[in-house]
Order: C-alpha cells, then structure tokens, then sequence
C-alpha cells in the first residue's frame, strides 16, 4: 500500500491521493512551487488562466454550486476504480418548458488538461452570462447542461503526481502487471474491433470487456435513463483542433451525417472568427483515425441525434502539454463553437417548431380577413 499524501472529505467521503516515498526533479520542483502560490478561498479569487489539481476542482465545484443554488446542483454520478467520488453539474434555470438535456464531459484522457479547464470555462461563462445575456438565457430556457468537468478522475491525479503524459483510467489488470483502461474505447460501440487494442500495457487497451470500467459504467448508466432527453453529446479532448462526427468505427455515415457536418462546419467558422485557429469538421474515421469503443459513436448509437468529439489545441507544438497562457483563448473560442450548436440545436427543436405555429396562425388570420368585411 502506499502512503497517503492526504484526505480530502467531500459530503463525508474521504478521497485518497496516492504518493511513493521518492519524488522526480519534476516532482521537487512541483512541490516548491505548490508552496509560493496562494490558495484560492473563494470563487472571486479562483483562476480559469491555470490548469487545477483534481481537489482545487472538487473544491470549485462545491463552491459553484452553493454560490449559484437556484440553478446548479451538483449531482453524485459514480465512484472511479480508487474510489473517488464522480460529480457532475446539471445547471437548470426553471421553467415552465419541458426541458431537454445538452450534455459535456472532459478530461477522459488524463493528460488532456485543457479540456477539464474548458469545461470550468463553460461553466463559469454560463453562470456569469446567464441573467444578462438573452442568448444564454434563450437556451436555459429550453435546456439543461449537464456538466462532468473530469471524467478520468484517478489517471488524472496520477498525472499530477507520477506521469504527466499518462492516458488511461488506473485499473488493475493482470494481477497488477499493468494498469489503467482506455476509457474512450471501453463503451459498448463496436467495443475493440478497429484502433484498440487487448494488450493491457498498450494506451488504448480497450478493457476487459465493454462497459468494464467503473468511470464508463457510471457515465453509460445515466446518458442511458435520459437518453430521451438527451439532444446533444459533447465529450472535450485535446489535441489536433477537430470538431470529429461518428462514426470511428466504420466509414458508413451516420443516418443525419450532413446536418452533423453543417453544425459542425457552422461551430467551426464561429471559433475561428474569435482568435484565427483553424479547425477542421469530419467523421473520425475520414479525417484523424478508425477506433471503437468511443463515447461519442456510443452517444450517435443509441439515438442522441448530435454527438461531437472536439479536440482542442494545438497541432502539435505543445500536444498535451498546452501552456496556461494558452487556456483563455482556446476557452474563449471553443465557448463560441459550443454556443454555435447550442444555438442550431434549439432553432431545430423549438424554433422551427415555433414558427411553424406562427406561420399557421397567420395563414388562418389571412383566411379570415376578407369574411370579415362581410360583417
């Protein structure tokens, strides 16, 4: 067993970070500098520049969620393989509507540490927005954001602590001869039939079987009960800048493929005209690689009608290894593109729909005009 480097007690449950006794350069250094900043009290002080540490996040969330009650819960979703806690955050303005559900996770890869920072960035930007904002306000009005700002919980402590550039979740596999499953192959779509692989030591080791792994169990089990809800899944990685369509697993296309790509190629347009960054729009399959197993075709299979992997900065300069001095403005633009298919979901699923109201209540109120001037 090894030791604890600390506990941290959340709604009575203690999550455990794990240290060896000897510490890399890179470790020395860490802790050095862990000591010369200044902890954060509250949200006014808290940075969305920097990259956080899983219990600076736990924290965060628990904070967003008693500054802003009447419309963010923060919701028990599971618990990981080392037994941390999974949250997510539903944010629900009330309404008389019925609401449908846009959801997001990050950081299902451990090292992709731009994409937990951007899902802090969008909550914040909703919150901050929401009341002032008409755009934002029109969504909320219509649909609730459910929010799991770190999906890979423990490969994601352990890149903090151990290997910055670790990938995986951190299972025991083969009486401990490696560890940590491919959380982006183990859900039950065409589960490790292209790009993945059974070799536990390989990165995308798909698991022992579909929907082994305690992280895919917990998101599965909840997208499954409100599937019906569900209009769009949006799973952030990093990198390549790609706003990536299902399928991964087959070059056939999915049954709504175009209006996938339009939306897509809108959002596109929308985060280039923040700050110039290029992204290119596609199936995985077609323009960055086959795979199974993904979250995203998962979504696209059991009938969410928009599903979309996004992968951030950079093109490779930095991989996964983005400098905080890039987090705002990767924020900034990303936040415009998630707008933008927030935006065409909703003009498909009330605007239209309204319309389409409003237009037969004319043609009616024409019908009627010339009868009465009979009277």
């Amino acid at each position: 067993m090894k030791p604890l480097l600390g506990t941290l007690c959340l709604l009575g449950m203690l999550v455990h970070s794990g240290l060896g006794h000897h510490r890399s350069p890179v470790q020395q250094t860490q802790k050095l500098v862990d000591k010369t900043v200044t902890p954060w009290r509250s949200l006014e002080t808290y940075s969305y520049n920097k990259y956080h540490r899983m219990e600076e996040i736990y924290q965060w969330m628990s904070q967003i969620s008693e500054k802003y009650p009447d419309v963010v819960t923060q919701r028990f979703l599971g618990m990981t393989y080392e037994t941390r806690p999974m949250y997510y955050l539903k944010i629900s303005q009330p309404s008389d509507n019925t609401k449908k559900i846009i959801w997001m996770d990050c950081g299902i890869h451990a090292r992709e540490w731009i994409a937990p920072a951007f899902c802090q960035w969008f909550v914040k930007e909703i919150l901050q927005n929401y009341r002032d904002n008409s755009r934002i306000r029109r969504l909320l009005t219509y649909l609730d954001f459910y929010v799991l700002p770190v999906l890979n919980i423990d490969g994601y402590i352990y890149t903090w602590t151990t290997d910055r550039l670790w990938r995986k979740s951190r299972s025991s596999h083969d009486d401990g001869a490696c560890f940590g499953t491919d959380l982006n192959r183990n859900f039950n779509s065409s589960w490790c039939s292209i790009g993945a692989s059974k070799n536990c030591l390989d990165e995308t080791f798909c698991g022992a079987g579909p929907v082994s792994e305690p992280e895919t169990k917990a998101v599965s089990s909840l997208i499954e009960s409100k599937k019906e809800d569900i209009l769009c899944f949006l799973t952030i990685h990093s990198y390549g800048q790609l706003i990536l369509t299902p399928y991964g697993y087959t070059k056939n296309k999915s049954s709504n493929h175009e209006e996938l790509i339009q939306v897509g190629q809108k959002a596109a347009n929308a985060l280039k005209a923040k700050h110039g960054t290029n992204y290119r729009v596609g199936a995985s399959a077609d323009i960055l690689y086959a795979l199974s197993g993904s979250s995203r075709d998962w979504a696209k299979d059991i009938g969410i009608p928009f599903a979309y992997t996004f992968e951030l900065r950079d093109n490779g300069t930095y991989q996964f290894v983005l400098p905080e001095d890039q987090i705002q403005d990767t924020c900034e633009e990303t936040m415009e593109a998630v707008l933008s298919i927030m935006d065409d979901v909703y003009a498909k699923y009330w605007h239209s729909n309204s319309t389409r109201r409003v237009t037969s209540t004319t043609v009616v109120l024409s019908l009627l005009v010339p009868f009465m001037s009979l009277f």
